[in-house]
Formats: structure tokens, sequence, C-alpha cells
């Protein structure tokens, strides 16, 4: 190609990785060919044709459109494609929020000097680092902090909570005796003695549901959710992920894939809703009547991640949200909302979901995730009550 395309498309796939997106040689032979046979003639022309081929997942396809919108910025045609971009990235006139993985791809050196403000915030650098990085919201992180936070989600320690079942096993120190064990014993002396073998309560884990919310207003969170997710399950814990957005889709089997790569390449192959509408009532009506009854047995514990913003409106969600409560032994929803200070349980589909959980907790960054891991070891906790966000005390004056 003639001019400065093929160098733009390549600046274009370095910023696309800096960003986050897995760019490699190969798809920018690909991308450059693609440009080549397809002929382009419009800017839409070139946004679909590199899309096609750079982008290979689901939650890649915001990140590439903000990117593509801010690299190839124009008023012609193809104004923009035969000019060199610009070092730094101009503020976006839509008003929309950027990204920060994107917006440090286009200038390196500005999340380098919030770093270095956050490092001279406190004289002990180490201490900082570590307490910055568990405070920051998923949504605020860079592409650098969001690799690091899949390795300190994948190394959390997971919680040990056991319950007993009604089976029973071998154990010399159980309370009750086990008369078939105990007279398979007195055949070794005739029937003269009889020892007493004892039993005791079998324990394991309880099973664990998650349903998660990937609709647009959870798509910075939903991913670095699903590597939580892909932990519990590579524990050997019973686990079971439905997600939805505007339908619920069983993406069980998918994640009992032990690379975490893989195993979120084939869930956002099967997901066909992704950053796209919240339809809670619908989905939890597909899930009580589809799915309730195959895996919330044996005491199971639903983790419901959404922020509750519903779509549609919230007649239903009501009545579904108390049938799944009664389904399962305890219910803990986790809002990545709860992380504002000024968070208030305002909208219709917020309240209508509150009077049927047992636990509130906001999971919206590391510090939350760890909160989780120790608060399913135990049953109700008083700081995650609902009842709070429900009833809020009203200020006295005076």
């Amino acid at each position: 190609m003639d001019g400065q395309l093929a160098d733009n498309i390549i600046h274009f796939a370095r910023l696309l990785r800096a960003a986050g997106v897995p760019v490699g040689p190969g798809a920018v032979i690909d991308a450059l060919r693609a440009v080549e046979l397809a002929g382009v003639r419009t800017r839409e022309d070139m946004f679909w044709t590199l899309h096609a081929v750079f982008v290979t997942r689901r939650e890649h396809m915001e990140l590439f459109a903000q990117a593509f919108a801010l690299f190839f910025r124009t008023r012609s045609p193809l104004e923009g494609l035969i000019q060199p971009p610009d070092e730094e990235a101009p503020p976006d006139d839509e008003g929309e929020r950027l990204s920060r993985r994107v917006a440090e791809a286009f200038n390196p050196s500005s999340g380098a000097t919030i770093r270095k403000e956050e490092q001279e915030a406190d004289a002990r650098l180490t201490v900082s680092q570590e307490e910055v990085l568990r405070k920051k919201d998923f949504a605020e992180m860079s592409a650098a902090e969001i690799a690091e936070a899949r390795r300190r989600v994948a190394s959390l320690v997971l919680p040990a909570d056991f319950v007993p079942t009604r089976r029973h096993a071998t154990n010399p120190r159980g309370r009750r005796i086990d008369p078939r064990a105990s007279f398979r014993a007195s055949l070794r002396t005739g029937g003269d003695l009889i020892p007493l073998a004892r039993q005791a309560p079998r324990w394991r884990h309880p099973p664990l549901v998650a349903i998660l919310d990937i609709s647009g207003s959870m798509a910075p969170y939903s991913r670095v959710l699903l590597h939580f997710l892909h932990a519990l399950g590579a524990s050997g814990r019973r686990l079971h992920v439905f997600l939805f957005g505007t339908r619920l889709t069983n993406v069980s089997r998918a994640l009992r894939i032990r690379d975490p790569d893989e195993a979120l390449r084939r869930t956002s192959a099967e997901c066909q809703d992704w950053s796209g509408g919240t339809r809670i009532a619908t989905a939890l009506h597909h899930f009580n009547n589809e799915w309730s009854r195959r895996v919330l047995g044996q005491g199971a514990v639903v983790l419901l991640f959404t922020d509750g913003l519903e779509r549609d409106g919230g007649e239903s969600l009501g009545p579904e949200m108390e049938r799944l409560h009664h389904s399962c032994r305890r219910l803990v929803w986790l809002n990545p909302l709860l992380g504002y200070s000024a968070f208030a349980a305002r909208a219709a589909g917020i309240r209508a979901m509150l009077p049927h959980v047992d636990e509130f907790r906001p999971i919206h960054n590391l510090e939350s995730m760890e909160g989780l891991a120790k608060a399913l070891a135990r049953e109700g906790v008083s700081t995650a009550d609902p009842r709070y966000y429900l009833y809020p005390r009203e200020e006295k004056v005076g």
C-alpha cells in the first residue's frame, strides 16, 4: 500500500496491544492484507475491516471502538488514514468516559505521572502501592494493573466453608455406632468380641451457583469477575456459572478448562449478548424454571453479580428474587456500585431485590474480593445486612 496507510495500521495495532488487546504480528499482516483486498472507501469500512481481524473476544469490542475513534479521527472519509496521529489523545468530544487502558495507550506519560503521584503520596512506597492496587476500582485500572489483578485473583485464599452432610463416614472418634462394620469386625474373633466401629458426618463444600451480569454497565468488571469464578472452580469446588444480559447462558462447562485464557475465550464464544442490555427479571425467571432444581440442591449458595439496573419494568423482579431466595441456602448479592460512598438504594430494581437477599456486598476491587472469600466461610455478617441500604437511618435534626 502506498502512502502512510500501512504505517498507521501498524501503529494502531501497537496502541491496541498497549491497551490490552492481544494483537500479534500475524494479525497485523492479516489486517494489511484485508484492507488491501477489501478496498475500503469510507471510515466505516475501515472500522469493520480492522474489527474483523483485531477483535477476537467480546470484551475487547469497547476498547477497539474507543481506540479507533481516537486514532482515526477525521472529517472527510479517508483524510485521517493518511495523516500521522498526534502524540497525545484529544479529549472525548462525545462526553463518554474513556477506558483508562485506552487513554494510557495513547498517552503513556499521563499514566506514569499518575503512578508517580501515587507513589509520592506515601513515603512507604511498597505499602502504598499494595494498598492502592487492592483498593483501586477495576474500571479505573490500566492494562498492567488488570494483569496484576488477575494474578492476585488466581492466588486468593479460598474459604474452607465445609458443611456437614447427611451421609456418614468411618471415624474412630465419631459418636454414631456403625452396626454393619462392627459385625464384620466381630467375624475375625468368631463373634466372641464385637469391636465397635464408629461414624461421623461427612463434611464437604456446599455447591456454589454464580449468576453474573455481563451487560454494558458491568463491562469493566465482568472479565475480572470471570477470572475470580475460574479460580473458584479450579479449587475443586462444585461450581455452576450462568451469564446474563438479555438472555441466560450456562457457561459452567467452559469455565472448567484449566487454562484461564482458553476458558474465557470459550465463555465469550458461547454468549451472544455481551455488553448489551439488562433484563434481570427475565434471566431469573429462566433460571428458576429451567435450572433451579438441577443446581440448587444440597444447600447451594447463590452469588448474584449485578448492579441492579433493570432495563424492563421491575414488577416481576421481586417475585422472582423471592423464589430464588427460598430455593437456596444463602443468597449473596454482589454489586460494584457499593464502591461509591454516595450509593443509595433509589432505583426501583434495587429496592425490589434487596428484601430477598441475605447479604449485600461490594465487588469492585481486590479488597472486596478478599472480603467475599472470607465471608463465604461464615454465615450472616452484620456489615453486609441489606436492611442497612433498604431502610437507612434518618439524620436527626436539632
